[in-house]
């Protein structure tokens, strides 16, 4: 008990915790109140705004930093085209009316004509119509839909009128066919069939792709009743998006009308996000057997896909896998209905995460009407259309970079841990003069007094033993130490009288 008076003593003789010693060791009561009362509001303020501190760090803070980097080349990002028709009822033949006609809204039940069609004077099924003594083909000589939006689509070879990349004539050779809900589409520079990438090493209108396009109006199909395949506007779609990520061109395309020549100005922007808890991106590899890279395109088919062949036991053209596709019945029947619930407002089915690094292409789009009447009679002989065709079916499309550099947006952590420290340790010295030394003293001491509690309880514990002989019992300041009772050393004279005064406490710990 000595020696934790004394450890205490000098405990606060040495401290560098301003206040204490002036509250314990010195001065008078008024005074030693004073300093208590100084270093109680200290602590509470260094307490309430430390936890303050802790709160803002635990709360995960972000910031966003915004840099714009120069760069003398850039890859030209994929642009992804679908007209907005389906496909061409010219090209049909008797057994496709039959296979899909109920789907695109054709025909009505048991292959009745709808009246619409006579309203219409549209004579391009006229040739297909009565069903009278038609022998439909077998199931297993059906095409796929694959294989009928293949033939049956728009060909690009007939839509592509005009092609240039940087000066450079492009052609069909420089696109991938590649299938979405708008049937058959076209990407140019997709970076498949090892196409080599091309580069952009300047910015501006001329040094990007010009594509001037016949959508082929007149060969809509007739809309006699509203489906999800037939479309009540004419023109084309378009995505431009990274290598990476597959075109979610339904959602996320922009139209091009006939008639006017738009100018799309892209910058490329490059997104970092923080996994939580600071954001919520997802910053695991995808989960997908049919996608290397995540992105929320491809989230949102993988998860699409598995949907429809878990509930129609098919899958649509433009989905990956093994599965088989789905007929006409079953897109109108099935897929169709299952896809249109999936992109409710109110459905978290197919729910995807941000990933944490995305390239994504701002875009500025601007028009002109073409053609002028000084180029209508020019462009109309040079395709050998009509100029009334020419304005109602002819569009440009200029893409391009509006400067050579791309736009780094990166999420930061806004506080970290050195941040909490070092505003902690600041209060700290502020408020009571401690640092982590101070906090060290502190542990040290209560280290002591607890390796002194456990001792003087293994000693009091021990069994005591007399060393008897004929001249009584004489015992030894070792014998002491050992073996006298705890309480007899509360007065250590008393034990040995001939130690003047209290003796040393130390020396009498058990």
């Amino acid at each position: 008990r000595g020696s934790l008076v004394d450890a205490g003593w000098l405990f606060l003789k040495h401290t560098t915790f301003h206040g204490l010693r002036h509250i314990f060791l010195f001065g008078s009561y008024p005074r030693r109140l004073v300093w208590l009362l100084a270093f109680l509001t200290a602590l509470a303020l260094l307490f309430t705004w430390s936890s303050n501190r802790v709160r803002y760090f635990l709360s995960s803070p972000v910031h966003t930093k915004v840099h714009v980097v120069y760069a003398k080349r850039l890859v030209f990002p994929a642009v992804t085209i679908c007209n907005k028709n389906l496909l061409l009822p010219s090209r049909m033949d008797k057994p496709d009316l039959f296979l899909i006609g109920r789907w695109l809204g054709l025909l009505g039940k048991n292959l009745q004509v709808p009246t619409g069609v006579q309203e219409q004077g549209w004579v391009g099924l006229s040739r297909l119509l009565g069903f009278k003594h038609f022998l439909p083909p077998a199931r297993d000589m059906q095409p796929s839909m694959l294989q009928l939006l293949d033939r049956l689509g728009h060909q690009l070879e007939e839509m592509l009128l005009y092609c240039r990349f940087q000066g450079e004539i492009c052609g069909p050779r420089n696109f991938s066919t590649i299938f979405t809900r708008y049937g058959k589409c076209y990407t140019f520079n997709s970076g498949l069939d090892n196409k080599p990438l091309l580069m952009t090493v300047k910015g501006g209108m001329g040094n990007g792709l010009e594509l001037m396009l016949d959508i082929q109006q007149d060969e809509y199909l007739p809309v006699w009743g509203e489906t999800d395949e037939t479309s009540f506007e004419a023109g084309i779609k378009v995505q431009i998006h990274s290598q990476t990520e597959p075109p979610f061109i339904d959602q996320l395309g922009f139209g091009v009308a006939p008639g006017f020549q738009t100018f799309v100005s892209c910058q490329e922007q490059r997104l970092t996000y923080l996994p939580p808890p600071w954001g919520d991106c997802k910053a695991s590899a995808i989960n997908s057997d049919f996608f290397d890279t995540y992105s929320i395109t491809a989230c949102r088919i993988d998860c699409e896909t598995r949907y429809l062949v878990e509930n129609c036991n098919c899958r649509m053209v433009h989905m990956p896998g093994d599965a088989p596709y789905c007929t006409p019945e079953q897109y109108k029947e099935c897929a169709d209905p299952a896809l249109d619930f999936l992109v409710e407002k109110d459905n978290d089915y197919c729910v995807c995460e941000t990933p944490c690094n995305l390239t994504r292409y701002n875009k500025e789009l601007s028009f002109v009407k073409i053609p002028s009447k000084a180029s209508a009679k020019y462009l109309a002989k040079k395709f050998n259309k009509s100029e009334q065709y020419i304005s109602e079916n002819i569009l440009v499309l200029d893409i391009f970079f509006e400067a050579l550099n791309y736009e780094t947006i990166e999420q930061k952590k806004a506080y970290e841990v050195a941040g909490l420290l070092g505003d902690i340790g600041g209060q700290m010295g502020l408020f009571i003069g401690a640092s982590i030394l101070t906090i060290l003293e502190l542990f040290d001491y209560l280290y002591e007094v607890i390796k002194h509690k456990i001792y003087r309880t293994l000693k009091c514990q021990k069994p005591h033993h007399k060393n008897n002989n004929d001249k009584g019992v004489v015992l030894s300041l070792d014998d002491v130490r050992r073996h006298a009772p705890c309480e007899s050393l509360l007065a250590p004279a008393n034990i040995l009288p001939h130690h003047p005064g209290r003796g040393n406490f130390e020396d009498f710990t058990c």
